[in-house]
């Protein structure tokens, strides 16, 4: 199933065990802009690291990771340590909290620096992550495909994520759902994405 329809009301695209809604752009072109061409400048970013069959990797991929407290975050056999909020991370925050009802305590951001990099299949379970907590994915620059397939019986559901937009992936999702932003050739702009989430102390 695909939705790309220019505008629809915030409603869960999942058929079945999970939740996740997409509430489209919260804010206006100007503003897209104004934090697309910020976030660049004002964020501590460095090539993402994983391990792979034993060695660690670099991708092309830049993250950061941002938070209340000095956090750990462990994902793909690398831990990053939480930087403390920038103004425009904290505006953005409150922007995902009052949209969504939920609160966050921290950041992971991505740049995309063309549509060549994307991201593989992968559900966000770490252990330090709320069990069944919201997980809010803002998006700035390139509108890009993003994609959920059902863990067992392999259903896919497909989505455009649209400059200024904001995409909610709560309840049981990361258990029974993966997602992944694939790569395309078609798209050479860069794209920041910004994933608030709750690590539980």
């Amino acid at each position: 199933m695909d939705l790309f329809s220019d505008s629809f009301e915030p409603a869960n695209i999942l058929p079945f065990d999970g939740t996740v809604i997409y509430y489209g752009k919260v804010m206006d072109e100007q503003e897209a802009r104004y934090y697309f061409h910020v976030l660049p400048e004002s964020i501590e970013w460095k090539n993402d690291e994983a391990v792979i069959m034993g060695k660690l990797i670099s991708t092309a991929r830049k993250v950061a990771w941002y938070g209340d407290e000095n956090f750990s975050y462990t994902y793909s056999g690398v831990t990053k340590t939480a930087l403390p909020w920038t103004k425009e991370l904290l505006e953005l925050k409150l922007l995902a909290e009052k949209i969504t009802g939920a609160t966050f305590n921290s950041c992971l951001l991505n740049l995309y620096h063309t549509g060549e990099e994307g991201m593989a299949w992968h559900s966000d379970g770490e252990k330090m992550l709320e069990k069944n907590g919201t997980i809010v994915s803002m998006s700035f620059g390139a509108e890009r495909k993003f994609s959920f397939k059902h863990k067992s019986t392999k259903e896919t559901v497909s989505l455009v994520l649209e400059r200024g937009s904001i995409l909610a992936m709560k309840d049981e999702t990361q258990t029974y759902w993966l997602h992944r932003l694939p790569p395309t050739t078609k798209v050479k702009d860069a794209r920041i994405s910004l994933t608030f989430r709750t690590i539980v102390k």
